[in-house]
């Protein structure tokens, strides 16, 4: 029998669980404990981080990554990439984990749309009208086609017709669901939507790689992208209110040439966040800032210069990360400890030589022959 040698320190022993760190430390949930409006007995776990991080190794990182001459800005987390091919120029701590507060409301447009007829008429109610923070105008009775809530929930930011979106897709439990499952589908992994409207809810987070990759998604979808780039839309009224001109809210398409689109937020936790993507020359690039300030500039305005630097930066410029199409794969599963002790088993049991077809049926044929003669005698 051959004897295999086995080195006495073949490989060294892996890390104890505890000691690998995924994420950045403190980023994993939104900053500060939770509002009134995100707490929940039991409160949602934590989303777990992904064993690498969605869009290269380098957006794992916590601070500024890309050209160090990047514009200062006042919110924590960033990313600025190429709406088209994806690639991310530059970032700061792009996987950070904040509240997104009504940019979420291009994840709402993006699943109604896919999900909904444009045409599909929705009655507006006394609890849309009711509803707390931004308002499109709709109210009880009022006829709505989706067409036209897409276009309060995008223009002016319209809570009432998040409302009614989510009415039309079976109610808040199935349209969280489909946002959910839309938003994993699309690799957006820190994402988890609590409200329709992106008002605070338990267990609500997103990130500023996760804004950009889901309005890049967003923009390739006609109705939205003609919907988020209006600056105004007739808007029907209900009972005996009439019908009245729907302008978009969003300043920097207002002030900043060549936007084509965008999403403010803001609630006291979330504080100010903001998507959005402008064309210069054909160079079509996309923005997302999360827990921002408007002091000592508004953030329209910090958009507007991230934008600038982006469109000045060389077009060889090498890219830090890219925005996925789609979730990565799960990773392998380690193997077991008894297929392991299977395979080392095998590979160190001695194998019988192999006789050729012939000589082994000889060989067999005399030991028969020999066995015989022996007990003749």
């Amino acid at each position: 029998m051959l004897a295999l040698a086995c080195p006495a320190a073949a490989a060294a022993d892996p890390l104890p669980v505890a000691s690998v760190t995924l994420g950045c430390e403190g980023q994993q949930v939104p900053p500060g404990g939770p509002v009134d409006e995100e707490e929940a007995d039991p409160p949602p776990a934590p989303l777990p981080w992904p064993a690498q991080p969605v869009g290269g190794p380098r957006m794992g990182a916590c601070g500024l990554i890309g050209p160090s001459d990047a514009p200062e800005l006042n919110a924590e987390s960033w990313v600025l990439a190429d709406l088209d091919t994806g690639a991310v120029l530059a970032a700061r701590a792009p996987h950070a984990r904040h509240r997104p507060a009504s940019t979420l409301k291009v994840l709402t447009a993006l699943t109604a749309v896919r999900e909904l007829n444009p045409d599909q008429v929705v009655q507006g109610t006394a609890e849309d009208q009711a509803i707390e923070g931004s308002k499109a105008g709709i109210g009880p009775g009022g006829q709505y086609t989706v067409r036209q809530l897409l276009a309060g929930l995008l223009l002016n930011s319209g809570n009432d017709t998040a409302q009614a979106l989510s009415r039309a897709m079976g109610g808040d439990g199935p349209t969280l669901a489909a946002m959910t499952e839309l938003a994993h589908d699309l690799g957006a992994l820190d994402t988890r939507p609590a409200t329709p409207s992106g008002l605070d809810g338990p267990g609500m987070s997103s990130s500023a790689y996760d804004l950009a990759l889901i309005f890049r998604a967003a923009m390739r979808e006609p109705l939205f992208a003609e919907t988020t780039a209006l600056r105004s839309v007739p808007f029907p009224g209900y009972a005996d209110h009439p019908g009245f001109v729907l302008y978009n809210s969003s300043k920097l398409l207002a002030n900043y040439e060549g936007t084509i689109g965008g999403k403010t937020g803001f609630t006291e936790a979330a504080r100010h966040t903001l998507v959005g993507a402008a064309d210069r020359n054909g160079r079509r690039l996309v923005m997302a800032m999360m827990r921002g300030e408007q002091s000592p500039t508004p953030m329209w305005k910090q958009g507007a210069q991230l934008l600038s630097w982006g469109f000045d930066l060389p077009a060889t410029t090498p890219a830090v990360g890219q925005l996925v199409e789609e979730a990565p794969p799960p990773p392998a599963p380690p193997p077991t400890v008894s297929d392991s002790a299977a395979a080392t088993t095998l590979a160190l049991e001695p194998v019988p030589p192999l006789l050729p077809i012939g000589l082994g049926a000889i060989a067999i044929t005399g030991m028969v022959i020999g066995g015989l003669a022996l007990r003749r005698r």
